[in-house]
């Protein structure tokens, strides 16, 4: 017993040795952080770009995970300004961003994209669509006034002088795609990013008024973020090249 006990008092002292050195070295080398989760609400519009974009984030900041919310400006806007947690904020236009602005809600906003309209029409185009004029007689959806996709189709109409009232009028620019994807309407006003996304399944017409109604996409971290230099820090990102080769890619322009 007594050749025994030493050998004990080693191997114990060894392992105590190996705990502290995985405490002290190990952690502090890699990086390795507690788990965070940053939550973004962002405009409808951007759901397959900044998926992509958050997946990039997450790759480069060990231990977060990014979390959407993905619906219509004007509801997440009102969502912020009612008190609903969150990190940052992506709206697609100012008159959103504004709202949480006025609300002292917004840390230095930026615009980081451009976006414009388009009517995208089945596959191949079968009512011979080439402008706002030929969708006179046709049932075509668009976005309601109050988000922003909405008003910038009101504007493009105005703009053309034509006469035109779609048949439906959807919550976001989704769900005014899915109505033509769906077989419910012959087009629908959506921005180009949509029909991009949508792939075969729908042709995108550019029409000259959409210029008259391009929409400016800001982005700001939260004044109650419960991360707030991770919420800049993803701001920061959603600026720089990495987050723009994606959303070039997506079919926004660059402000």
């Amino acid at each position: 017993m007594r050749r025994t006990r030493p050998a004990l008092a080693l191997t114990a002292a060894l392992a105590l040795a190996a705990l502290a050195a995985c405490g002290s070295g190990d952690d502090a080398d890699t990086g390795d952080a507690e788990p965070t989760t940053l939550t973004v609400l962002a405009a409808a519009s951007l759901t397959e770009a900044f998926t992509e974009i958050g997946e990039q984030f997450e790759a480069e900041h060990d231990g977060v995970t990014v979390e959407f919310g993905f619906a219509a400006s004007s509801d997440l806007a009102a969502q912020i300004t009612e008190g609903a947690p969150a990190d940052v904020f992506a709206s697609a236009d100012q008159k959103n961003m504004d709202k949480v602005i006025e609300a002292d809600a917004a840390v230095d906003p930026q615009v980081f994209a451009l976006n414009q309209l388009v009517i995208a029409v089945p596959e191949g185009n079968p009512e011979g669509v080439a402008g706002l004029a030929d969708l006179a007689g046709l049932d075509f959806a668009a976005c309601a006034e109050e988000v922003p996709c909405g008003a910038a189709a009101q504007t493009a109409v105005a703009a053309s002088g034509a006469d035109l009232t779609p048949v439906t009028f959807e919550a976001d620019v989704k769900s005014t795609l899915q109505k033509l994807t769906l077989g419910e309407v012959d087009a629908a006003l959506v921005y180009r990013t949509d029909a991009i996304a949508a792939g075969d399944e729908v042709d995108a017409v550019e029409f000259p008024e959409s210029a008259e109604a391009v929409n400016s996409y800001p982005v700001t971290a939260l004044a109650d973020a419960a991360a707030p230099d991770l919420a800049a820090e993803f701001t920061e990102y959603v600026l720089g090249d990495d987050a723009w080769a994606v959303l070039e890619a997506a079919g926004f322009q660059r402000p």
